[in-house]
Order: structure tokens, then C-alpha cells, then sequence
């Protein structure tokens, strides 16, 4: 024992114990290897790394390798204890029967003491020891991970209830005041022109069939999108008259995509309300859709007054809160795009990732 650690080394020259150094650095067992049997030598470390073989018994630094995770550590100081352990009883076992056979048949009493094995024995302790702390550390570490997995998945769940719960303000917000405009054109048209007031009343009957069932679902396709743009598109026609031409190119191969609810209605509002009707003569809508490198690109496309122009607070939060719940549904595999329209206005395009159901 002196200032460097702890060395415990065998009693005699040329015994199989191993020579065990404790230091700072962690502790080092190495045996030395038996010519006659050709058991070769072994060193193992315990370190902060956790428990390893050393590429060979000779005095040099082994290059540590990349540190293991807990279990396997536990495994491997368990299945070294082991050989260590069986290592031992052989030794003791060889030693009785070499002093039996040095007896003859003179009856003798031959005392092994367990003295000579007390290197083995702190071994196997000081091994012991380390893998249950390394095993603790893993168990320790596992249980903040896990911890701070469900924090991260409880935050997720708040903030898609706090995006939900603006667009389910916003629809209430739009639909009352669209069914009071569309409800007053119906009933001026009944006096005028009954034929465009029976149209705008079917439209109606059919947007409200379509619609009310994808406000309560988190997930829908295309055609069923559509089902609810094309009424809605027929009644802003009837209300806009010469100011609005609308026409939806989507091939039917598109219809089963998945798409989510209720988001291509309000680019479509979006794009009516602060595109088209602020121009005095007004423009053209079309709704598109395509598939490019495994995504589905769903445009809508204005001739109005352009976004730079448009970009009221309704606007900015309308599309604020598509963006943010496409982030919430599908992460980065989705993104939402503004980018001026040819001549004029502007064309707002969803890309999600494209699905078949």
C-alpha cells in the first residue's frame, strides 16, 4: 500500500492467483498465463467505462473502448464473476489432489487455507460491486429518460388540443356568419329568381351533409375535402355572381389521398375572402392537386389582390394555425407554402406526405 493504490500480488513466484492493483484510475486484474497448460494471460479492467478484457497482459495502456450500455455491463461483470468463480475451485480442487498424490499411503492431514485465495475473493467482490452499481446507474437513467419522454408527449398532446381548439373557434366563428349571408340570399332570390335560390338552397344542404361530419374527425381524404369545397364554391358563385369564376382540377386517382379535415375549406375561404372580394371586379379561383417525390401538393390559386395586399390579422392567423397544425400531424414531412400567383394574387399549396387509402 503506498500512495499510488493498493497492489495485491501472489505469494509465491509462478502461482496462477492474479495480481490485482486498486488506483485512482479504477481497478486492474491480471493473471498471469500457464505454459504447461496452455492457459494464456488475462488482465480485466474495472473502470468508469464499466467492466472489460484487456487486449493482453502486457504492461501497455489497452485503447478503452466505447463504453457499454448498463445491461450489457451487468452481463459481462456477471459472466466474468462466474469464470472467475469456477477459475477458483479448480485451483483449490488441483491443489488437494497434487497433495494427495505427494502423500503415498501415509495417512496425512493436509490444510488448505483460504488465505491464499484472498486475491480471488476481493476480486470477485470488488467485481460483484461494480456491476451492481453499473446496473443501478443504467436502471437510474432509464427511469429519467422514460420521465422526461412522457413530459415531452404530454406537452405534444396540450399544444395539438390548444391548435384543435383555435380552429374549432375559428369554424364557429365563419360558419354562423356565412349561413346568415347565404340564408339572405336565398330568401331575396326566392322573389327574384327562384330557379338560382333552389340551386343555393341544395348547395347548402349539401355542404352542411358534408362538412358536419369531417369537423368531428381527425382524419379524412381528399374526395371527401372536395365534397365540402365544390358546394361552398357554388354558393359564393351564386352570392358573387359575374365576380367569382371557381373550377376544381383534381384527378380522381387523387380522391382516396389522405388529407386532413377541414384545412382546404379554409384556404379556400381564406383565398375568397381576402383575395378575390376586395377586388372590385373580382377574379378566379382553382383548386389543384398533384403528387411530386412521394408528396401531395394541394394548391389554391387566386387572381385577387395578392397576399402583400391581403395580409390582414384574419389572414395571418387563418394560415398560422394550418401551419401549425400540419406541424403537430405529420412533423417536418409537411409544410405549408405561399408564393405569388401568375399574373396576380397568390397561390397557398399544402404538401403533405401522399397516402393511398
Amino acid at each position: 500500500v503506498d500512495d499510488n493504490g493498493v497492489r495485491i500480488k501472489p505469494k509465491r513466484k509462478g502461482s496462477q492467483a492474479p495480481e490485482i492493483t486498486i488506483d485512482e484510475h479504477g481497478v486492474r486484474i491480471k493473471r498471469e498465463g500457464d505454459p504447461a497448460s496452455g492457459k494464456p494471460p488475462q488482465e480485466i479492467i474495472v473502470d468508469e467505462h464499466g467492466v472489460r478484457r484487456g487486449a493482453d497482459a502486457t504492461p501497455t495502456q489497452p485503447k478503452p473502448p466505447a463504453p457499454p450500455a448498463a445491461p450489457r455491463a451487468k452481463d459481462e461483470a456477471a459472466g466474468v464473476a462466474e469464470e472467475i468463480t469456477q477459475e477458483l475451485a479448480q485451483d483449490i480442487r488441483r491443489e488437494v489432489i497434487d497433495a494427495i498424490g505427494e502423500m503415498g499411503d501415509e495417512e496425512r492431514v493436509v490444510h488448505v487455507r483460504l488465505g491464499n485465495y484472498l486475491p480471488q475473493l476481493a476480486f470477485l467482490f470488488i467485481l460483484l460491486s461494480a456491476a451492481i452499481k453499473i446496473a443501478y446507474a443504467g436502471r437510474v437513467k432509464a427511469e429519467a429518460k422514460a420521465a422526461q419522454a412522457q413530459e415531452v408527449a404530454e406537452a405534444e398532446s396540450l399544444q395539438r388540443q390548444v391548435v384543435e381548439a383555435r380552429m374549432a373557434a375559428m369554424q364557429a366563428q365563419v360558419e354562423p356568419h356565412f349561413l346568415f349571408n347565404t340564408l339572405a340570399s336565398i330568401d331575396h332570390l326566392i322573389e327574384v329568381d327562384p330557379p338560382r335560390a333552389s340551386r343555393m338552397q341544395r348547395n347548402l344542404i349539401a355542404l352542411l351533409r358534408a362538412s358536419m361530419p369531417a369537423m368531428r374527425e381527425k382524419a379524412t381524404n381528399l374526395g371527401r375535402e372536395l365534397e365540402v369545397v365544390r358546394p361552398y364554391l357554388e354558393i359564393l358563385k351564386v352570392r358573387m355572381e359575374e365576380r367569382l369564376q371557381a373550377q376544381v382540377n383534381v384527378s380522381e386517382g387523387l380522391y382516396s389521398a389522405d388529407f386532413p379535415p377541414m384545412m382546404l375549406q379554409s384556404l379556400v375561404e381564406n383565398a375568397i375572402k381576402h383575395g378575390l372580394e376586395p377586388k372590385a371586379d373580382g377574379g378566379s379561383l382553382t383548386v389543384s392537386a398533384e403528387v411530386a417525390h412521394g408528396k401531395l401538393h394541394v394548391s389554391v390559386a387566386d387572381t385577387g389582390v395578392g397576399f402583400a395586399r391581403a395580409a390582414t390579422a384574419g389572414t395571418g392567423t387563418g394560415l398560422t394555425n394550418i401551419r401549425e397544425r400540419l406541424k403537430l400531424i405529420y412533423g417536418d414531412a409537411a409544410e405549408l407554402r405561399i408564393a405569388p400567383n401568375t399574373p396576380t394574387g397568390t397561390r397557398v399549396t399544402i404538401v403533405v406526405p401522399y397516402k393511398a387509402t
